[in-house]
């Protein structure tokens, strides 16, 4: 079945009032009518099957949430990202499928982009989107940009913190994973086009970041973030795999 997610005010009891563009994408694009059924989920874990109902926006919930999706990974990751020129909508998108928990737009020094509300909202919806085509049970958090001088003075949420910088003599991230493995939370860094300058690279070490290299290639701003996403979620696969990890 199709699945759409929804905002949990959007549901009372067992009765679901769908927002005009939900329901011109069930009614509309997807052709569904009176008595089809999809999935609902509420991007906090819980999903309902909906059968829509005659009056056009309402549909019934069954009575109880269903089993949502095993979630990819038991990893909860923050991933902090500087803002590139170009190309955040598909950073979203793809850290969204791979399963970070929570985006953080940051303003470097080198950060070009000065984005507006509206921009927010849409890396927003784009969350929601991927979510809802990965069939992930949870939305990730897209936070509003914050300077990243300001990010790092903010208590640690994490056990784990990790910057990832070029041209630097530090562990990879399967080396640094290794060796921290088993965790549970991670802060993941990533810099903008031309890399972190120097002070922000302290700061970054006085509150406790980990420098960590993701190989000797110079990435695109846009691709860093997706590979390390990428191979954070192997380590928790391959610690399955083989537990001595």
């Amino acid at each position: 079945m199709q699945r759409v997610i929804v905002h949990p005010q959007q549901i009372e009891a067992n009765c679901l009032t769908l927002t005009p563009k939900q329901s011109h994408y069930l009614h509309r694009v997807l052709r569904l009518g009176v008595g089809d059924q999809c999935l609902v989920g509420d991007g906090q874990g819980s999903q309902w099957t909906a059968t829509l109902g005659p009056t056009l926006g309402l549909a019934t919930l069954s009575a109880m949430p269903l089993s949502a999706p095993t979630a990819l990974s038991p990893i909860t990751i923050t991933l902090a990202v500087a803002l590139p020129k170009q190309g955040f909508d598909e950073v979203v998108r793809q850290v969204t499928e791979l399963g970070v928990s929570r985006i953080v737009p940051i303003l470097s020094d080198r950060t070009l982009l000065q984005p507006s509300g509206n921009k927010l909202n849409r890396w927003r919806r784009i969350a929601t989107e991927a979510a809802e085509q990965s069939e992930r049970p949870y939305v990730p958090t897209v936070d509003a940009p914050v300077s990243w001088l300001n990010w790092v003075k903010q208590p640690p949420l994490d056990e784990h913190r990790w910057l990832c910088v070029a041209r630097q003599n530090c562990p990879h991230v399967l080396a640094q994973g290794r060796q921290d493995w088993p965790f549970s939370t991670l802060t993941l860094a990533i810099g903008p086009e031309g890399g972190w300058t120097e002070p922000e690279v302290a700061a970054a070490s006085s509150a406790g970041y980990q420098p960590v290299s993701l190989g000797p290639g110079i990435l695109r701003a846009v691709t860093a973030p997706i590979a390390a996403i990428a191979l954070i979620q192997g380590i928790h696969q391959f610690a399955r795999i083989d537990p001595s990890l």
